[in-house]
């Protein structure tokens, strides 16, 4: 919930709320808990929502070039930056893109299905046409519907 609320621009205060006349002493300045200031400035409520979500379908991971772009450049996720792919999702839902070590670095809605990702992985995206018959999106993830996490 803290981490929600500093995404969202809030500065929260966790503390005790046994401890007597706790809001009141917090109000007067007294240096109860721990103070958590949002290191950011707030993002868009679609984003908010996006990085908020528990209910993810599947991820995907993502080669060392794919993390970098996303996060220095704000770029879409491309599938030739894609390694592998788990679980099973279809287009619209909500992915976990982790770096090839594991680690969470981004949460978004995919243009393609778990299985289409799986055929267009690591190709350029000129080659979607190629290997489904049709192209959707140039995008895995498009940037609007992408959101990294902390």
């Amino acid at each position: 919930a803290a981490s929600l609320a500093a995404r969202s621009g809030a500065t929260t205060i966790i503390a005790s709320g046994s401890t007597e006349n706790i809001l009141i002493r917090l109000n007067e300045g007294e240096g109860l808990g721990t103070c958590l200031v949002p290191n950011q400035r707030p993002i868009v409520a679609r984003k908010q929502w996006l990085a908020g979500q528990v209910q993810v379908k599947g991820s995907v991971s993502i080669d060392d070039g794919a993390v970098t772009v996303l996060r220095r450049s704000g770029r879409s996720l491309l599938p030739v930056g894609v390694k592998s792919v788990e679980g099973q999702f279809s287009r619209g839902e909500l992915v976990v893109c982790e770096s090839l070590s594991g680690k969470e670095v981004a949460r978004g809605l995919v243009n393609y299905s778990s299985d289409e990702t799986k055929l267009i992985m690591g190709h350029p995206s000129a080659r979607i046409v190629h290997l489904l018959g049709y192209v959707d999106a140039a995008e895995l993830i498009h940037r609007d519907n992408l959101v990294l996490m902390d």
